[in-house]
């Protein structure tokens, strides 16, 4: 579908000038255009197609979004008349352009795979002057992270999703490694395992490794699970309907990946996907359970619905036993961080200001804003246990993605610059660029001040 968006069409072929202004005055209109233009300014629509004195069209207005500059033609897709368009303003830098464009694929986005389209042919020409791969590899991040959230979990279990990404980067210059099942104790996995170990589907962990050793290294991680019922601590009905997404945290780490090694960074890429369901059954973890995690602390299990951090645990460990210049984790982790910060903004923490501030400022200029958290080490104080080291859920009610995130930090070697991204993944409401559903939420930050924290050309 990406390639049938953004189009080179041939001389012959009919186009539409869209014209993107901030204030209508901006653009150059005919009497009759300007008698249109009133008859429909009550309404002040964002699209507004205007005919030529024949009826047929001529050409649409759109208004700049005065929030975010890059969705002013997120809904043109549904919006706009069947054709084909090209962004006629002459005013505007290739920059602008190429963020429009991206904002204009964001809302034609729709996830079809057991559901017909019906959504109407709209086309933009893309410009001669501007990188076609690099867009196109950009949206089909997008693309990639939304359509994993939104497949159904009976689709996209553990082996399903295992699956998924031995196809994706099938014939690339990576390896990919899967250790499965009781595999995962003969390697020292127990709290992956553990966690896993209630489903028929079995647990694994998924490592893809691209690049040169010799180049700097990043290590990407990604919580995976596909389904999440709580376990024995069972989850409500409500709380449990959207929980194909909590494998939201791999879908977005599968994603950067793939657009990172497309990029081709001069890089040592290492992705670290812990996939698990958590299911209830007779084999499933119960309150009380403590297991030894792989770097040798002890873990009590004070709620099985806090499983998230317990297969990532053991991937930060993982992880911080060979060098690495940073590691980055993505994780539909908490609904405190949706509390505090709710569904749109994804909640960073960090260990580095200089990572941090990387990912923080790209955001701002990608629109696509997260908010740093503290790491408040005071609250490890609600995180400690009785019987074990650590307990893997709060004692208190209060500031769960922190104390979460401190948990996850008890895995992490000194000294490596460490970022933990607690992402809702999904759309709770239709937005210009975002339709309701599985969404990608700070991957162009993560992509571009990554980028330019490690010195890529991008």
């Amino acid at each position: 579908m990406i390639h049938e968006l953004l189009i080179n069409a041939p001389a012959s072929v009919k186009t539409v000038p869209i014209y993107l202004y901030h204030q209508l005055s901006d653009v150059d209109l005919t009497p009759f255009e300007h008698n249109w233009v009133h008859q429909a300014a009550s309404r002040q629509p964002d699209v507004l197609p205007i005919p030529d004195e024949t009826g047929a069209l001529s050409k649409v207005l759109v208004r700049f979004d005065a929030h975010e500059e890059m969705f002013s033609l997120g809904s043109f897709y549904t919006t706009a008349p069947q054709g084909i368009y090209y962004i006629a303003n002459d005013d505007l830098s290739d920059e602008v352009i190429y963020q429009l464009l991206l904002g204009f694929a964001l809302g034609a986005y729709q996830y079809n795979e057991f559901k017909a389209s019906t959504a109407p042919n709209v086309q933009l020409l893309f410009p001669k002057t501007l990188d076609r791969q690099k867009l196109l590899n950009e949206i089909e991040a997008h693309y990639i992270t939304r359509t994993l959230i939104n497949r159904p979990p009976n689709h996209l279990n553990p082996v399903g999703l295992t699956q998924y990404i031995q196809t994706l980067f099938d014939n690339q210059p990576v390896t990919v490694k899967v250790i499965e099942g009781d595999d995962l104790l003969t390697e020292n996995f127990p709290l992956i395992h553990h966690v896993g170990n209630g489903s028929d589907a079995a647990p694994r962990l998924v490592e893809i490794t691209y690049g040169d050793p010799m180049h700097k290294s990043l290590t990407l991680i990604g919580k995976g699970v596909t389904f999440d019922s709580g376990g024995l601590d069972l989850k409500p009905a409500n709380g449990m309907r959207l929980m194909k997404k909590d494998m939201g945290g791999a879908a977005h780490v599968i994603a950067l990946a793939q657009w990172i090694i497309k990029s081709k960074w001069h890089i040592h890429l290492r992705v670290l996907l812990p996939i698990v369901e958590n299911s209830v059954s007779s084999t499933a973890m119960r309150p009380g359970d403590v297991i030894k995690a792989r770097n040798g602390l002890t873990v009590e299990i004070d709620n099985t619905d806090a499983e998230g951090r317990l297969i990532l645990a053991d991937a930060i460990s993982y992880a911080s036993e060979v060098p690495t210049d940073a590691i980055v984790n993505f994780a539909t982790l908490t609904g405190a961080a949706r509390v505090a910060l709710g569904p749109e903004v994804p909640a960073l923490f960090a260990t580095d200001d200089s990572l941090a501030n990387a990912i923080l400022e790209d955001g701002q200029t990608h629109d696509d804003a997260l908010w740093r958290m503290p790491l408040h080490t005071p609250y490890n104080e609600w995180i400690e246990s009785k019987y074990a080291d650590i307990l893997n859920s709060s004692t208190q009610p209060y500031g769960g993605s922190i104390t979460a995130a401190l948990f996850l930090t008890h895995f992490l070697s000194d000294n490596v610059p460490f970022a933990h991204i607690d992402v809702m993944a999904w759309n709770v409401r239709n937005r210009k660029g975002r339709p309701m559903g599985g969404e990608a939420m700070g991957l162009r930050a993560t992509y571009y001040g990554l980028a330019h924290h490690f010195g890529m050309n991008v």
